[in-house]
């Protein structure tokens, strides 16, 4: 077993996403026994400790299905009608299934409005990271009833690295009907060889991956894309044969299967350097002394009480930056409160938000996970 597939053995929080193919057996409805056998292999996995996320496509396949479609519409309006009436049935097959061991799910549509604004992302962050605390599987899809082409993802696979980024993943599973990512097309060239192995960011890579099938909006290059997406926040990325015999279990007991894409920086690294370098600047905290320390030497969120004046005005989950009594830059980070709500809690302490506000949306301003320290 090599030291990268050795790492997946430790992986705490694991993406799987699974695309319409898979999900519908090409195109015949919901192949209700093939969800039964992953949701078994994800309990599994839940019972030796990892956390499941689970992002599901087959929305608009299901509902072609059930409405007689045999050719996917062009229609946005059409596409909407489609997602709406499989949806019904995509969730509650989920939803039984996890029910048979005992696991609670929760359903989660998402529009990349939900990720691009500030605050719909923190949002969306504080709702997820709950469900997993409370230990309910979240089963998230592309909220394509609403979505339009301005703001649909395009793909799944683009959703799950998105999610990736949003959480903290640790690998990101990408079912297929395909066993990885070969050289060539399996389809045509049977002396195509399986990438076992390489890195997300490889453009190499990107020259070898073909086009989606015809019930998905994906194929090998969105998967290719969204590895390097998930990179970003040093997550791995497996593109994996979901038709392969516990092909979930097997892969996280480090068993060479698939492709394995690898991140070029650790996690911690990779996320706050797209923290630091891709938001714009809205405010400033200028911190006491203690607060100055706790941000910048010990790693620690920082708390209402270590701040003693709020400059510029800014919304919730903008970027603001920290600097010390003498003006120096000490850290920057995503905020959890406005402007004018900061202003209001500056150097009181955080068992005094609710009586100052009236509600609490969290006990520190910027939570050490959204925060980076300047150098």
């Amino acid at each position: 077993m090599s030291n990268e597939r050795q790492a997946l053995t430790q992986s705490r929080r694991i993406l799987v996403k699974i695309g319409s193919a898979l999900l519908t057996n090409d195109g015949q409805g919901l192949d209700v026994a093939a969800i039964e056998g992953w949701v078994s292999q994800m309990a599994q996995l839940r019972a030796q400790g990892h956390e499941l996320l689970l992002v599901t496509s087959g929305s608009v396949a299901e509902g072609m299905a059930r409405l007689g479609w045999k050719q996917r519409p062009k229609s946005v309006h059409e596409l909407q009608a489609a997602a709406a009436v499989g949806q019904m049935g995509l969730i509650q097959t989920w939803e039984t299934a996890f029910k048979k061991h005992s696991i609670n799910s929760a359903q989660i549509l998402l529009t990349h409005d939900d990720l691009s604004n500030r605050k719909r992302y923190l949002n969306a962050r504080s709702a997820l990271r709950t469900l997993l605390d409370l230990g309910v599987v979240p089963i998230i899809n592309e909220n394509d009833t609403v979505a339009t082409d301005e703001i649909r993802f395009g793909d799944n696979d683009t959703l799950g690295a998105l999610v990736t980024n949003l959480l903290e993943v640790d690998t990101l599973v990408l079912l297929t009907d395909q066993f990885g990512l070969f050289d060539a097309d399996p389809r045509e060239n049977p002396n195509a060889n399986l990438i076992s192995e390489g890195r997300a960011q490889d453009p190499a890579l990107l020259a070898v991956a073909g086009d989606g099938g015809a019930l998905g909006r994906g194929g090998m290059f969105t998967k290719v894309r969204a590895a390097r997406l998930a990179a970003r926040s040093g997550a791995r990325t497996v593109i994996l044969g979901g038709r392969t015999e516990q092909a979930l279990i097997r892969l996280f007991a480090g068993e060479n299967l698939g492709t394995l894409l690898l991140p070029d920086d650790e996690p911690i690294t990779a996320r706050k350097r797209w923290l630091a370098g891709h938001l714009q600047e809205k405010g400033v905290l200028v911190l006491d002394s203690g607060a100055s320390q706790a941000v910048q030497l010990q790693g620690k969120s920082l708390l209402p009480v270590g701040v003693k004046e709020v400059r510029g005005r800014f919304a919730r989950g903008e970027l603001v930056v920290c600097v010390d009594e003498t003006e120096q830059r000490l850290a920057k980070g995503l905020i959890n409160y406005s402007s004018n709500e900061a202003r209001l809690l500056a150097g009181q302490p955080s068992n005094q938000i609710e009586r100052i506000l009236g509600y609490v949306e969290a006990t520190e301003l910027i939570h050490r996970d959204n925060l980076v320290v300047i150098k």
